[in-house]
């Protein structure tokens, strides 16, 4: 039958201070290898939980931060679209007043005489200048110097300035003209001894004239048409610029409703956040029309720059344009700068957040290196003791010896 083994007090002490001098080593050393001085809520609950808190917080925030990057790149991708499309509005611009220095001019002389030709006059002339139909009177027994005159006051209330004169000899007739000047018929022509125009595609401005007379010059209206051409090339690329002006999906310069908006979530529940209004930075959004050719503003063709005051109405729109452009150029710089402000915060925050929770569970490394110098000492201090604890039973058996 085993009895128990009896050992002295001093004995029982010193292996009881042993045994918590091991417990101590253990604790020190799992904290040394995991960094941790409370690794699971049974070590201090309410550290536990509440650096977890902390930490669930920064990690929501951290997610957030994706998002708030996000919201910075559009808003500078629009930033930049409204850049390039400005470039755009400028050139546009400038096409625009190249257009109205371009001078549009009519010359010529008739090549057969006034008095041969008028006798066949149904008694008026049909006229279009720049576009606008006047009429001149022309009776078959009115002089050349006359009709002249009738011509002239005609044309010159349209802007042509005094166009028609006679030539040296007193027999033709001479056109010198500030505008566009276009017969309405053939007939009209040759009433006044200019050759009749046989090739529709000889006209110009207008759409109900005749073919432009061989004897007569017409020097602007291609070039206003060419770059009113060049201008709506212009809006077809402001109109591409900023359909491409999107990041990761969203366009703040589109004229789609459901993709010209900017949600940006500033924390966990949403409570905190800005919203971002685009503005439609096409052509039509920004109220540049295309400018027409021959199915221009009017019956008769009144396109392609052909008016001084259709240019100057263009280049209103573009300053109109400019001016919507650099606004909204100033509204999403300062949302720009709001976001990144608050991406700022956010980062700051979360790293309080990650620096709480880690004063509240981690260890410090040097304390525990420390502790556990010390506790070697005190464990070899304590084998010692133990030692000597032992020393009255050794005597004992010495005796027995």
């Amino acid at each position: 039958m085993s009895t128990d083994v009896t050992l002295s007090a001093a004995t029982r002490q010193n292996l009881l201070s042993l045994q918590d001098t091991a417990a101590l080593t253990s604790t020190t050393q799992n904290r040394l290898s995991t960094g941790k001085k409370v690794a699971s809520a049974l070590d201090n609950p309410i550290n536990f939980f509440t650096s977890q808190s902390l930490s669930n917080r920064s990690s929501d925030l951290g997610s957030l931060l994706d998002g708030i990057s996000n919201g910075v790149q559009t808003i500078q991708a629009a930033n930049q679209g409204l850049t390039s499309i400005q470039k755009l509005v400028d050139s546009a611009k400038s096409t625009a007043n190249q257009a109205l220095a371009t001078q549009i001019t009519t010359s010529g002389t008739a090549k057969n005489n006034f008095a041969s030709a008028v006798t066949a006059s149904s008694g008026t002339i049909s006229l279009y200048v720049n576009g606008t139909a006047v009429t001149a009177a022309a009776a078959s027994t009115a002089s050349i110097d006359t009709v002249i005159a009738n011509l002239n006051a005609a044309v010159s209330a349209q802007g042509a300035g005094t166009a028609f004169t006679k030539d040296t000899t007193g027999t033709k007739i001479v056109v010198s003209g500030s505008a566009d000047i276009e017969f309405a018929t053939t007939a009209d022509q040759t009433t006044l001894g200019f050759q009749a125009g046989t090739a529709p595609a000889a006209k110009y401005g207008t759409t109900s004239a005749a073919g432009q007379s061989g004897d007569l010059t017409v020097i602007g209206v291609k070039e206003r048409a060419g770059l009113a051409a060049q201008y709506n090339s212009l809006l077809t690329q402001i109109d591409q610029l900023a359909r491409d002006a999107s990041f990761n999906g969203v366009n703040l310069l589109s004229s789609n409703a459901s993709t010209n908006k900017l949600h940006i979530s500033f924390n966990e529940k949403d409570t905190s956040n800005l919203d971002i209004q685009g503005v439609d930075a096409t052509s039509i959004g920004l109220s540049l029309t295309a400018i027409s050719g021959d199915s221009g503003s009017s019956v008769n063709g009144q396109g392609s720059f052909l008016l001084d005051a259709d240019v100057k109405g263009t280049l209103t729109t573009l300053t109109n344009a400019s001016s919507t452009l650099r606004s909204q150029a100033s509204t999403f710089g300062s949302n720009l700068s709001v976001v990144q402000n608050r991406q700022d915060f956010t980062k700051k925050i979360i790293n309080v957040l990650d620096t709480g929770s880690s004063k509240l569970t981690d260890a410090d490394l040097n304390e525990e290196a420390a502790n556990s110098q010390a506790l070697t000492t005190r464990q070899s201090l304590g084998i010692s003791a133990l030692s000597l604890a032992n020393q009255a039973q050794q005597g004992v058996l010495q005796l027995l010896r």
